[in-house]
């Protein structure tokens, strides 16, 4: 297992759901954290409570999508261990007939170009710390389609590959490549964001399943992942509830 000691690590998106709780495991185990979100008063509201248990934590408002302001804010790094590419999410489950281009187009903006952005200028300070890790959490809609997600999967699968890629062009430097593709998670957003505020839409995503996923579960796997001894790659993990087989193929307890 890697110690550590004052290493930092970049979690982008970590305003809420699996980055606020990526962030928290991830100080717990004893990184510098430095939180990055557009919602600046919640990362400083993280920041504070990571803070006054002990941990150190910045908070830092960033939107990943404005390559300005991310090539900004990686002149403040020679050095970093970790970066976890957090930040995206989904937006409507319309047919690919009928769907709205500019849902599409943010989708790519946000999953793949923010992930794109924030890897490329933080890329020579993994290298330069000699033990560094890019952590991309896509999900398994990246991996498999669905009726209604066409906009999302094209997404998560441009980023899937975006790791893929770097994987294969940057084998041989001191950099690891991780991939975690989650199933169904539940959480206070993701399915609210994605049906723009209609709860009752969101709550149906999780209806009748017993225990979906935590944003927990899911930080306390990129954990593990990025804990691993150095020489040890977790290319690619999927992480599902037991309820759920495939993106299609879910038990519900109706």
């Amino acid at each position: 297992m890697t110690a550590p000691g004052n290493r930092i690590a970049v979690v982008t998106g970590a305003s809420s759901g699996i980055g606020a709780a990526t962030a928290r495991r991830l100080a717990e185990t004893g990184y510098r954290v430095v939180l990055t979100a557009r919602r600046k008063d919640r990362i400083e509201a993280l920041a504070a409570e990571l803070t006054d248990a002990g941990h150190k934590a910045t908070a830092y408002a960033l939107d990943v999508t404005d390559r300005a302001a991310v090539d900004e804010f990686a002149t403040a790094f020679r050095s970093l261990a970790v970066l976890v590419n957090n930040a995206g999410g989904a937006l409507g489950a319309d047919p690919v007939a009928t769907g709205d281009p500019a849902d599409w187009r943010q989708m790519y903006e946000t999953n793949v170009i923010g992930t794109l952005n924030i890897t490329q200028a933080l890329l020579p300070a993994l290298t330069a710390s000699g033990d560094g890790t890019v952590v991309v959490v896509s999900s398994t809609a990246g991996h498999g389609t669905y009726e209604g997600g066409a906009g999302y999967v094209a997404a998560k699968h441009g980023e899937h590959v975006l790791a893929e890629t770097l994987r294969l062009e940057i084998v041989g430097t001191p950099v690891r490549v991780i991939e975690i593709a989650p199933g169904l998670v539940k959480t206070d957003e993701f399915a609210t964001t994605r049906f723009r505020g209609d709860t009752d839409r969101a709550a149906k995503v999780y209806a009748g399943v017993a225990d979906p996923l935590t944003a927990d579960d899911v930080a306390d796997t990129i954990t593990w992942t990025v804990t691993r001894p150095p020489h040890v790659n977790i290319d690619l993990l999927v992480v599902r509830p037991r309820a759920q087989a495939s993106n299609t193929k879910i038990h519900r307890e109706l």
